[in-house]
């Protein structure tokens, strides 16, 4: 079993950055790939970002890309998405997830391992 802890999440103005944080606990971290997704108020689970067990191949939503960035850390179990120019529809709950993998391109969800979840509200 894999838990997942997020953090970081919080109240950020239109424009702004901020940095989610995922730690991961009870398995072998770097044969988990990662990813983060969001759910909107009335809104479906969405893919944001994914990356695979090293790091090497990272994946976006059309919606971020260029403005997110996620990475992972192996020393230290955790896998961060960088935001920047933040926009009120980015408000959402963010939830980090893992799976054994492998990461395959356009088919992201279904992934084995989900965190409880951290709310980011953007305010404009």
């Amino acid at each position: 079993q894999v838990q997942l802890v997020e953090s970081g999440g919080g109240l950020v103005q239109a424009g702004g950055p901020l940095r989610l944080s995922c730690v991961a606990s009870g398995r072998a971290f770097s044969l988990l790939v990662m990813g983060w997704f969001r759910q909107a108020p009335g809104k479906e689970r969405e893919f944001v970002a994914g990356i695979s067990w090293s790091g090497g191949k990272t994946y976006y939503a059309d919606s971020v890309k260029g403005r997110f960035t996620i990475s992972r850390d192996n020393a230290k179990n955790t896998v961060y998405l960088q935001m920047n120019s933040l926009k009120p529809d980015d408000t959402a709950v963010y939830y980090c997830a893992a799976d054994p993998g492998p990461l395959v391109e356009g088919n992201y969800y279904g992934m084995a391992y989900w965190g409880k979840g951290t709310l980011v509200t953007v305010s404009s």
